[in-house]
C-alpha cells in the first residue's frame, strides 16, 4: 500500500535568552534542561488545522514534533527547528501549540513555518509571538505549559471551524476565575478597585480610602492582584511583595535594566541633599534652599555620596536601589543634567511671558480654557464656601489690558483665557491646610490674547473658603512696578504653578492616560482573541502600561509615596484625582478635537484645516497635535475599513461588543450609565473610538510626559508644592509679614519645595522624561502589523510616511519667527509632538504606549 502523500513543513522558533534565564543556569534543573536540549526534547510543537474532520465534525488531530536547538548566537537568541510531515488533507495550518518542556519559562519571539511541495516551491507563514511560555511543570490555572499562537487574523464570525474552540479556550484562560492570589507567571486579566494605595496595618496614618466602586470616590479599575485584605481595614488590600501584572505585561530585560539604572542615578542625585540636610537640621524634610545659588549648584558641582545609613527617608522610598550603594560610598555622583529651558534662558521662569507661553506649549496644555462669560462665578454652594462671584472685576482687567478694549469686547472677540483651579481645589483647601508644611487656595488666572498671538498675564485670584471660624478670604494680584506688590505677584505665581503642577500630575497625566487606559488593556485581553484584528491594532499601544502603573501604585501615588511627599495636596492627592474623574472625565471628550472644543480653544468649522478653527492660532500643542490626530485617524479608518465593510459587521462582532461593554460596565463601571459613551454601531464610530484610545495612550501621554524634566527640572519654574500662605492673607501674621518685607527672596524660597522635596521630584521627572532604548514609536518599524494583508501593510506604510512628513512640518514651525509661542530668543522649541526620538531625555518622540 502506498504511503499517504505529505507536505514537508519546517518550523523555526526564535527564543530570547534572558539574563534571568542565564542566572537560572546555576540551578540543578538546568542540567536536565541541557540534556533535553541535547536529545531534542525541550520544545514540543503541534500544528493545528483550520478545518474540522469532515465526517465527525471534530477537531483534527494535530501534527506534532519536538524541536531541536540548532543555533545559539552571541546576542542571546536561540533557534530551534522542527520538521513535520503534514498529510495533504490536513488543511491550512491555523495555529501552533507550543509546550515548554524545560524547567524554566522561555520568551518566544517568532515562529516561522515553511512548507515545500517537493518541487522546489515553498511558502512561508510567519507568526509573531513575543510572549512568555511557562514550563509544563508549572501548569496551573492561568499559567498553562501549553500556549497557542494563531497564524492569521480573523473576526469571530469568520474564524475557521477548526480554530473556534482554541480561540474560546485561550480567552477563557486569560479571564481566570476571579479568585486567589495571582502569581508572577500568570497571564490572567481581571479587575479590582484602587484599594492598595494605603497601608493601614503598618500605620493608621497611612490608611487611605478605596477609590472606585462608590459614589463618594468613583474611579477606573486596575488589574486585580488577589493579595489578602488588610487586618485593620478589610476593604483595603495588603501591600506585600511585588505588585502582580500578567506575565506579558512586564518590562523587557532591556527596559527593566535601563529603568533601574536611570532610577538609581536619579535617586543618587536626590539622596545627596537629603543626607546633607539631615546633618544640618532635624527637620530636614522641610529645609528650604538657603539661596538660589545653592539651587544652581545642583547642576554645576559633583558631590560625595554620604553613607547609606544617613538616607533613612530615601531608604524607605527606594530600598532596593539604595541597597546597591552599600559597597561604594564616597563615589562621585553624576550631576543633574541642566534642563533644556534653563540652558536656553536661565531667568525665563521669572518672566510673565514664559508663564503664559507654557500654558500653550508646556507640559500641561490641557488646562487653559476660554473665558466665555463675565463676571466669573463659582458653581460651589456659597453657603458653604462663601460668595460665588469672583473678585476679579472688569475695571481691573481693563486696566491690565491697557484700556485697549472692554471686557465685554474681549470676550466677544475670544481674547480672554483662564487657568481655573478654583472649584476643583476649593473644597479641599481646609483639609490640606490641616496638614503640616503645605497650603492650598482655589485659584483663577486670567490671560489676554494680544495682537501678536501671545498671551499676556493679567491677574491671579487666590481664594480661601469660609470656615466656621473665618470668613472667605480672597485677593486679586496683578503685575506691578511697586516692589512689594511685585514680590507678592511672584509668590502668587508660585502658588498657581504649584496648582498647575498638581493638576498636571494627578489629572492630565496620571488619571487621563495611565489610569484611564488600564481598563482598556484588561478588557481587550479578556474579550478580544489575540487573532482578532482589533486586538492586533491596539496591542502595541498597551505595551508596559500595566507594569508602570503597578510601580506607580507601589511608590509614586501610594500613601507616603513621592506624590504625597512632594505635591501640595499631600495625603489628599488621590482623592482629588477621584473628584476630577467624577466631575471632568468622559470618554467622548478624550479625543483631541472634542477636548479643544470643550475648553473653548477651538470651534468646529468644516472649511478650516482639521475641521476646527483654533481660538489661538499659535497654540503649539493643538497645531502639532491635530496633525498627529489626523494621521492616527486616517490609519485607523483604513484598518477598520479592511475588516468591517458595514454597520452590521461591527454590531455583529460579539468579541468587539463584549470588549466595549466591559470597558464601560466594569473597567469604568462607576460611569457605566453615562449617556455619552459612544456605541460601536458602524465602522465610523468604531474608528473614532479606536483613534481616541490610540491618541490617549500614545500622543496625549507623550505631550504631558516627556517634557517634564525640560520644564520642571529647574523647580522654581514649576514648583510641585507651595508651602506657605500669602503674607497678606487675613488675619495677617505680623511677624511673617515683617520677614517678607525684610527678605522677600527668602520668603519665596520658603514657599518653594524643600531641598528634599525638590530634588526627589527632579529625580523622578528625570526618570519619567527618559525614552527607553527599546522604545517602540508611533508608526515605527518595530510594530508594523504582522498581518500580511496588502491593504493593511499599504495603510501602515502611508501612516509612517505621514508621520515623517509631520516631523518636517514641526521643524519648520519651530524656525518660524512669526510663531512667537515656539520660536524666539531663549524660547524652547515645541517638540513634544515630534513622532520619533533617540533614547534618553530628549523632549520629543511619541511612543506607541504609555510606557513610562
Amino acid at each position: 500500500m502506498a504511503p499517504a502523500a505529505v507536505v514537508k513543513v519546517k518550523a523555526v522558533a526564535t527564543i530570547k535568552v534572558t539574563v534571568e534565564g542565564l542566572l537560572n543556569s546555576l540551578r540543578p534543573s538546568k542540567a536536565i534542561d541541557n540534556i533535553r536540549d541535547l536529545i531534542g526534547r525541550s520544545l514540543f510543537l503541534e500544528l493545528v488545522s483550520s478545518e474540522l474532520e469532515a465526517k465527525t465534525g471534530k477537531k483534527k488531530a494535530t501534527v506534532h514534533s519536538y524541536a531541536h536547538k540548532v543555533d545559539d548566537d552571541d546576542h542571546g537568541v536561540v533557534t530551534y527547528e522542527a520538521d513535520f510531515d503534514v498529510p495533504t488533507g490536513f488543511g491550512p495550518i491555523g495555529a501552533v501549540v507550543v509546550t515548554n518542556e524545560l524547567g524554566q519559562e522561555m520568551f518566544l519571539e517568532d515562529l516561522n513555518l515553511t512548507a515545500g511541495d517537493g518541487a522546489g516551491n515553498s511558502t512561508v507563514l510567519p507568526i509573531r509571538c513575543n510572549s512568555w511560555v511557562q514550563p509544563k511543570s508549572s501548569i496551573d490555572e492561568g499559567t498553562p505549559g501549553k500556549r497557542i499562537f494563531f497564524a492569521k487574523a480573523y473576526l469571530p464570525g469568520q474564524t475557521p471551524a477548526g480554530l473556534r474552540s482554541y480561540r474560546e479556550e485561550d480567552l477563557k484562560q486569560k479571564r481566570g476565575n476571579g479568585a486567589g492570589q495571582r502569581e508572577a507567571d500568570d497571564r490572567v486579566y481581571d479587575y479590582d478597585v484602587y484599594n492598595d494605595l494605603g497601608n493601614p496595618d503598618s500605620n493608621g496614618d497611612l490608611a487611605r480610602p478605596v477609590l472606585g466602586g462608590s459614589k463618594q470616590f468613583p474611579y477606573p479599575r486596575r488589574c486585580r492582584t488577589g493579595r489578602p485584605p488588610s487586618k485593620k481595614d478589610p476593604k483595603s488590600e495588603t501591600r506585600k511583595g511585588n505588585v502582580y501584572v500578567p506575565r506579558d505585561e512586564e518590562f523587557s530585560e532591556v527596559k527593566n535594566a535601563q529603568f533601574l539604572l536611570k532610577t538609581l542615578q536619579s535617586v543618587l542625585h536626590a539622596a545627596v541633599p537629603a543626607a546633607q540636610s539631615a546633618l544640618i537640621d532635624n527637620l530636614s524634610l522641610n529645609l528650604p534652599f538657603p539661596s538660589f545659588f545653592v539651587i544652581d549648584k545642583l547642576f554645576e558641582d559633583g558631590v560625595e555620596l554620604p553613607g547609606v545609613e544617613k538616607l533613612g527617608f530615601l531608604h524607605s522610598i527606594v530600598p532596593r536601589l539604595l541597597e546597591l550603594l552599600r559597597d561604594s560610598p564616597g563615589d562621585k555622583i553624576l550631576l543633574f543634567d541642566t534642563p533644556a529651558n534653563v540652558q536656553k534662558d536661565k531667568f525665563a521662569w521669572l518672566r510673565d511671558e514664559e508663564f503664559a507661553r507654557e500654558t500653550l506649549a508646556g507640559i500641561n496644555p490641557y488646562a487653559i480654557e476660554l473665558v466665555r462669560e463675565f463676571p466669573l462665578k463659582s458653581k460651589l454652594d456659597p453657603a458653604v464656601y462663601g460668595p460665588a462671584e469672583s473678585a476679579i472685576t472688569a475695571d481691573l482687567l481693563e486696566e491690565q489690558m491697557r484700556r485697549v478694549m472692554t471686557v465685554e469686547e474681549a470676550i466677544s472677540q475670544k481674547r480672554l483665557f483662564m487657568l481655573d483651579f478654583h472649584d476643583l481645589f476649593l473644597p479641599y483647601v481646609h483639609k490640606i491646610r490641616s496638614l503640616k508644611h503645605t497650603t492650598m487656595y482655589g485659584s483663577r488666572t486670567i490671560f489676554f490674547l494680544t495682537d501678536d498671538g501671545t498671551l499676556r498675564l493679567l491677574a491671579i485670584e487666590l481664594t480661601r473658603p469660609a470656615s466656621p471660624s473665618q470668613p472667605q478670604w480672597r485677593q486679586v494680584f496683578t503685575p506691578s512696578t511697586d516692589t512689594t506688590k511685585s514680590w507678592l505677584w511672584r509668590m502668587a505665581k508660585a502658588h498657581v504653578r504649584a496648582h498647575d503642577a498638581g493638576h498636571h500630575e494627578l489629572i492630565t497625566h496620571w488619571l487621563r492616560t495611565h489610569c484611564a487606559v488600564e481598563p482598556y488593556i484588561i478588557a481587550a485581553n479578556r474579550q478580544l482573541s489575540e487573532m482578532h484584528p482589533i486586538y492586533q491594532l491596539l496591542h502595541p499601544h498597551f505595551r508596559y502600561t500595566m507594569r508602570i502603573n503597578a510601580l506607580a501604585r507601589s511608590r509614586l501615588i501610594s500613601a507616603a509615596g513621592i506624590i504625597e511627599l512632594s505635591f501640595s495636596p499631600q495625603k489628599y492627592s488621590m482623592e482629588l484625582s477621584s473628584v476630577a474623574y467624577d466631575k471632568l472625565w468622559r470618554f467622548d471628550m478624550e479625543a483631541l478635537p472634542a477636548d479643544l472644543v470643550r475648553r473653548g480653544m477651538a470651534e468646529e468649522d468644516p472649511t478650516a484645516e482639521h475641521g476646527l478653527r483654533l481660538a489661538i492660532e499659535d497654540y503649539p500643542f493643538a497645531n502639532d497635535g491635530l496633525l498627529i490626530w489626523d494621521a492616527i485617524k486616517t490609519w485607523v479608518q483604513a484598518y477598520v475599513a479592511r475588516f468591517y465593510p458595514d454597520a452590521d459587521s461591527v454590531a455583529g462582532d460579539e468579541e468587539l461588543q463584549a470588549f466595549w461593554t466591559e470597558v464601560r460596565t466594569k473597567g469604568h463601571g462607576d460611569k457605566k450609565d453615562a449617556p455619552w459613551w459612544p456605541k460601536l454601531d458602524s465602522p465610523e464610530s468604531l474608528a473614532h473610538t479606536l483613534t481616541t484610545i490610540v491618541w490617549v495612550a500614545a500622543a496625549h501621554h507623550a505631550a504631558v510626559n516627556f517634557g517634564q524634566y525640560d520644564f520642571g527640572g529647574y523647580f522654581p519654574n514649576r514648583p510641585s508644592i507651595a508651602r506657605t500662605v500669602m503674607p497678606v492673607e487675613e488675619p495677617v501674621d505680623g511677624a511673617a509679614m515683617e520677614r517678607f518685607l525684610d527678605n522677600p527672596d527668602q520668603a519665596l524660597r520658603e514657599c518653594f519645595p524643600s531641598q528634599v522635596q525638590a530634588t526627589v521630584v527632579m529625580a523622578v521627572l528625570d526618570v519619567l522624561s527618559t525614552h527607553s532604548t527599546d522604545e517602540e514609536y508611533l508608526g515605527g518599524e518595530q510594530t508594523r502589523p504582522w498581518n500580511s494583508d496588502a491593504a493593511v501593510q499599504a495603510a501602515y506604510a502611508g501612516f509612517t510616511a505621514r508621520l515623517k512628513e509631520i516631523e518636517g512640518v514641526i521643524d519648520g514651525r519651530n524656525k518660524d519667527r512669526k510663531l512667537k509661542n515656539r520660536c524666539g530668543a531663549g524660547i524652547l522649541p515645541y517638540q513634544l509632538m515630534k513622532p520619533f526620538s533617540d533614547a534618553g531625555v530628549t523632549g520629543m518622540g511619541i511612543p506607541n504606549s504609555t510606557s513610562i
